[in-house]
């Protein structure tokens, strides 16, 4: 698989085919929860975020951590109306739960850990 990367837990798309590929294998039909963190080789606050981003795909195995390079993949942070960097966006069976703006760790972790409490209430 060479259009996606792995860092640690994080899964790197490089192309559009692998961020489909990703959605369709761990979105429409599951009860994943996906955490994409759309952000930029140019940008300090992604990676400052970085470290933090690959240490919570550690620490939670069964939330899939996407990372993509918005400079990269134009049409799906076009698709997903991203406008700032970092962006994180939690998504479940291809639909969007919730989005962070910014660099905020607190924020982050916070609203994973309310989206994996109603995913688990819910199942």
């Amino acid at each position: 698989m060479a259009t996606s990367e792995s860092e640690g837990q994080v899964i790197s798309c490089h192309t559009v085919e692998a961020w489909n590929d990703q959605l369709q294998k761990k979105g429409k039909n599951s009860n994943t929860l996906i955490v994409v963190d759309f952000m930029a080789s140019w940008c300090g606050p992604c990676r400052f975020i970085a470290p933090f981003f690959a240490e919570l795909a550690k620490k939670l195995p069964h939330v899939t951590f996407l990372k993509v390079d918005v400079d990269e993949l134009k049409s799906v942070a076009s698709d997903w109306k991203v406008e700032a960097m970092p962006t994180f966006i939690l998504l479940k069976e291809g639909n969007e739960l919730d989005r962070i703006v910014g660099a905020k760790k607190e924020e982050l972790q916070q609203t994973i850990a309310k989206h994996i409490t109603t995913a688990t209430a819910t199942t």
